[in-house]
């Protein structure tokens, strides 16, 4: 394995990005967000040495052309956990209820969604938009989703672990809307679901609205796996089948995997070899070594 490199570099604000760099000439990224709590070095870490697959092989070896990048989130007063002052790309009053006071939310939301958005800028100026994966794991997961739907273009995939969607009824409600509403306050030229959803999730991050917004500007070619484990007793797995679904019909290709008997985490090695086949097969990278 590479040995891991950490980098304050292209990081607008907080800790350095972890990053591991490619066993051989770079062409891909990778960037991936940690749960609440945690911090792009131990997340980062402990998935490429635990996340095996079934032939026991990790990512870095199927992968040895990509670059991975781990950001850490800021600190931030966490109102659920006695305004203690955790790790969080938001602050969500309850886990399990991420409706609930969501107005929290908005902005540990903003700022991320820049900070994020400023990442991905940086590593497109390394590889192409075809060649980037996004994703995260629980918060992680969430966070990278509404940045996802606001993106102006498609990347090569996106991976999200144990997740789900922040102001998901927001944005079931602008999917839903009938375009013939004269009083829309976000009416757009095309009204397409794509569209609907990128609009709302922009205004949640309070990302400038897109003056002419089409379906081609949007991150809709981006295919989707989202897995989540069915005892899960921090983020329940109805929070993230309806994430799916929220996806989908917002046109997304969603590929979504239930895992039985797993909590709140990757279910190894049965969700590391779905991971792993969804990048060869939906995504279209190669892997080096047999996934599985």
């Amino acid at each position: 394995m590479a040995q891991p490199n950490t980098s304050s570099a292209n990081r607008v604000a907080g800790e350095p990005l972890y990053i591991v760099e490619p066993q051989i000439p770079h062409t891909h990224t990778f960037i991936l967000l940690h749960g609440l709590g945690s911090n792009g070095e131990k997340f980062g870490a402990e998935l490429l040495e635990t996340g095996i697959t079934s032939s026991g092989y990790n990512f870095t070896a199927l992968f040895p052309y990509a670059r991975f990048v781990f950001p850490t989130s800021k600190r931030r007063r966490a109102t659920g956990f006695g305004r203690s002052m955790l790790t969080q790309w938001f602050d969500n009053v309850r886990l399990e209820d991420p409706s609930y006071r969501k107005e929290r939310q908005l902005d540990g939301l903003s700022e991320s969604a820049r900070e994020i958005r400023e990442i991905i800028a940086n590593e497109l100026q390394k590889v192409k938009p075809e060649n980037l994966i996004l994703g995260g794991l629980s918060q992680g997961c969430a966070m990278s989703l509404a940045v996802l739907l606001s993106l102006e273009h498609p990347v090569a995939g996106y991976i999200g672990m144990s997740g789900y969607l922040t102001f998901q009824s927001d944005l079931e409600m602008a999917v839903a809307q009938d375009d013939d509403q004269d009083d829309n306050p976000f009416e757009v030229d095309e009204q397409t679901s794509t569209v609907k959803a990128q609009t709302i999730q922009r205004d949640i991050l309070s990302l400038c609205l897109l003056k002419s917004p089409s379906q081609d500007g949007t991150a809709l070619q981006t295919p989707i796996f989202l897995g989540h484990g069915d005892a899960d007793d921090k983020i329940p797995v109805a929070l993230g089948k309806s994430a799916a679904q929220l996806m989908r019909d917002a046109e997304y290709a969603v590929d979504w995997r239930c895992y039985e008997d797993q909590g709140h985490w990757y279910k190894i090695p049965d969700e590391i070899d779905d991971i792993v086949s969804f990048i060869t097969s939906k995504v279209g990278w190669v892997s080096v070594k047999p996934a599985s």
